[in-house]
């Protein structure tokens, strides 16, 4: 897919930060589309159908946390990237806005050429999704099927926030394998996207969660592991 046909949505109150990330992508050669709240946001994202949306935490009406859970529950945006843009730098903000369905955290203020590299790793993905195939994987009793983005445990579907998903099938692809942490980095996050090591603990603990603790003793007594 190429820049132009790229099409990414802007959420900010603050239109000196609409402005000054929208004129940085523009020039990279992206279709920026702006609104001003997580409201705004809902409209302008089924209306426009971006491959990625950028949103603040912080903003009137509805807050980005929000407005987030609710793009995630709409069908026709299911497989949209979404990165926070915030101010807000807590452990407990960040965690949050994965449980909330981010794929990314960026936290201001940042570089224009650092964002700009954050935004290029991020839709990366977008080429590797055009070359995935329709394949599914059956580990330990679970389904999961990577072109539909699905997990399907004992005949019911578990929803994941899209890295945590990439993350679970990343481990599940390589039966066996021991994954270090800096090879989980680049295959799930990118090389191009600096985040810390707890990142990882943090998705691997939800993910326990979320498909159960049982599954992962069971799939690290066959060799399924990886390196923390």
């Amino acid at each position: 897919m190429k820049k132009k046909d790229i099409k990414i949505l802007l959420v900010d109150d603050e239109q000196d930060i609409l402005e000054i990330v929208g004129y940085n992508l523009v020039q990279e050669g992206y279709q920026i589309v702006t609104a001003i709240n997580g409201k705004d946001a809902i409209a302008k994202a089924k209306k426009e159908l971006p491959h990625l949306i950028i949103m603040d935490v912080m903003m009137p009406e509805m807050d980005g946390m929000e407005a987030c859970e609710a793009i995630r529950k709409i069908p026709e945006l299911n497989h949209v990237i979404i990165t926070f843009l915030t101010a807000r730098s807590e452990d407990y903000s960040q965690v949050a806005g994965f449980d909330a369905g981010a794929d990314d955290y960026i936290t201001k203020p940042i570089k224009p050429k650092l964002l700009v590299s954050k935004v290029k790793a991020l839709l990366r993905r977008l080429k590797e999704n055009e070359n995935i195939n329709s394949e599914t994987l059956n580990v330990g009793g679970i389904e999961i099927n990577r072109e539909e983005y699905k997990i399907i445990k004992d005949s019911t579907e578990i929803v994941l926030p899209r890295k945590e998903f990439e993350l679970f099938y990343l481990l599940a692809s390589k039966p066996g394998k021991v994954f270090k942490r800096e090879e989980i980095l680049d295959k799930v996050w990118g090389n191009e996207v600096i985040v810390g090591g707890r990142t990882i603990d943090v998705h691997i603990r939800k993910l326990r969660e979320k498909i159960g603790d049982d599954f992962f003793k069971t799939i690290k007594g066959v060799g399924y592991k990886f390196e923390v």
